[in-house]
């Protein structure tokens, strides 16, 4: 065996290298390509049994670590974040798919190919489902998020949750990949096409049904406005500051109803208050008739400093309000997270979330329980990241069948249907005042994945444990 994997040369291995590193540096950062990681993971499984465990390690370890540098900018000179954190997002998942191409490895030259096809998407989804049930930063850089334009690959999350569109991307160069190993016998490559090849047949007919028939179940039209305007950062009410910006998004609001607008959504803590019922803005929402969402930096006289998500009712009377649960960190440490989720007895029923919360499937997941059909959610994001943010939340709308009306500071604004189709869309950015009007169709979804939650993430840990146990436990001599 050593002999033939000594056949490939040094410069079919960079040559490998070279295209899995423009395949990941393209389909796996911010705005992605994304047909680009559907090819990305191939070469370096190609590579696998072609050479010794050492160098197949090295080079896919390396080609990932370098693709992952894409995003330098965004994390080191945007975000700020600490260099121990900007390695930790570029090496970690650099160390994932180098121990995926090992198992594969591993399994492929023992004769167990459609094992090996599918250690690959497992090894990955297991790791990620653990790391997103235990990080702060919950689903962020999960590869489901690379297929957000392709609509029919995404559907799958409504019986999945996100962990099945990143297992099927993964699943389709594994196998190919697994076919064309040079030991495969017919019967062997046959079975991987059937068996693989009819799950992600299957996947994208179910994809393509969902998204073709989406208009043929009722919905209720609901005009929304959408409104971000440039200025101080949440300034404080109880300066004249705060109450000329206040001025400015009333206007704005007065603007957007007389367009007929029946719900308006602002970013998130546009303003500073101590007190969450702000007269000018029940009043303008009462007098228009519609329902209004707004986000503050919440400062009582007593008690804990919230994020908070105000919303001013038609009726008038005192507001609803709902406080982030998940706070991003180092930016929102003075903050204390909130611990019940908000749906307003409305037609059609509304949840309130806010920004980061649409990073974690179980908040779009716990709002579709409580009877949510969709969800208003001020946001506020860093512009270079506002296409990537916007469909991550977008995503949890396909995953537990909401519609999303998201209104970003400086990132975008964006209105998306139960299947995650952009109905509406305006990049909003801290120098320009933002608006956009749009009709959502809201339908009442009912999705599998919102009543059995991440099954699959579950049956992907414990199928991991069985290819390990596969890849480990010695081989019977032949009698």
């Amino acid at each position: 065996m050593e002999s033939r994997l000594e056949r490939i040369g040094t410069t079919a291995v960079l040559i490998a290298m070279a295209l899995s590193i423009a395949g990941w540096w393209f389909g796996y950062q911010i705005h992605p390509v994304w047909w680009a990681m559907w090819l990305a993971p191939l070469p370096m499984l190609w590579l696998a049994t072609r050479v010794r465990a050492r160098v197949a390690a090295v080079a896919s370890f390396v080609s990932l670590a370098l693709a992952g540098f894409a995003q330098w900018h965004y994390m080191h000179t945007l975000l700020e974040l600490p260099l121990a954190v900007i390695g930790f997002s570029i090496f970690a998942p650099a160390l994932g798919f180098m121990f995926a191409v090992l198992l594969y490895r591993r399994l492929a030259t023992r004769g167990h190919l459609l094992a090996a096809a599918f250690s690959v998407p497992v090894l990955w989804t297991a790791t990620f489902f653990v790391n997103a049930s235990l990080s702060r930063n919950g689903t962020w850089s999960d590869l489901a998020y690379t297929q957000m334009d392709a609509l029919a690959v995404i559907q799958i999350a409504a019986v999945t949750g996100l962990w099945g569109v990143g297992f099927v991307l993964l699943l389709a160069p594994a196998s190919v990949a697994a076919i064309f190993e040079r030991a495969a016998s017919r019967p062997a490559r046959w079975r991987i096409v059937f068996v693989s090849g009819g799950l992600i047949a299957a996947s994208l007919l179910y994809g393509g049904w969902r998204v073709h028939t989406a208009n043929d179940t009722p919905a209720t039209p609901v005009k929304i406005g959408l409104v971000a305007l440039q200025g101080a950062v949440h300034p404080s009410l109880d300066t004249p500051k705060g109450q000329v910006f206040l001025q400015r998004y009333v206007t704005a609001i007065d603007a957007l109803a007389g367009n007929g607008v029946q719900m308006v959504v602002m970013p998130e803590v546009t303003m500073t208050t101590t007190d969450s019922a702000i007269p000018e803005l029940s009043h303008v929402a009462q007098q228009h008739g519609i329902t209004l969402v707004t986000s503050v930096d919440y400062k009582p006289a007593a008690g804990p400093e919230r994020n908070m998500s105000i919303a001013f009712h038609p009726q008038g009377g005192a507001p609803t309000t709902y406080n982030k649960h998940h706070l991003m960190v180092g930016f929102e440490d003075r903050f204390t997270p909130g611990d019940r989720y908000t749906v307003l007895d409305t037609v059609p029923r509304v949840g309130l979330l806010i920004c980061k919360d649409m990073d974690f499937p179980a908040t779009g997941r716990a709002n579709a329980a409580g009877g949510a059909q969709l969800l208003l959610v001020p946001a506020w994001d860093f512009f270079a990241d506002g296409w990537y943010h916007s469909r991550m939340a977008i995503l949890r709308g396909v995953e537990s069948g909401l519609a999303i009306a998201r209104s970003s500071r400086d990132g975008a604004l964006t209105l998306s249907d139960d299947r995650g189709r952009i109905v509406a869309e305006m990049p909003s950015n801290l120098n320009v005042d933002a608006s956009v009007v749009g009709t959502l169709p809201v339908r009442t979804t009912h999705t599998l994945y919102t009543q059995w939650g991440d099954w699959f993430g579950w049956l992907n840990l414990i199928t991991l444990v069985g290819l390990l146990v596969l890849a480990i436990v010695p081989r019977r001599a032949s009698a």
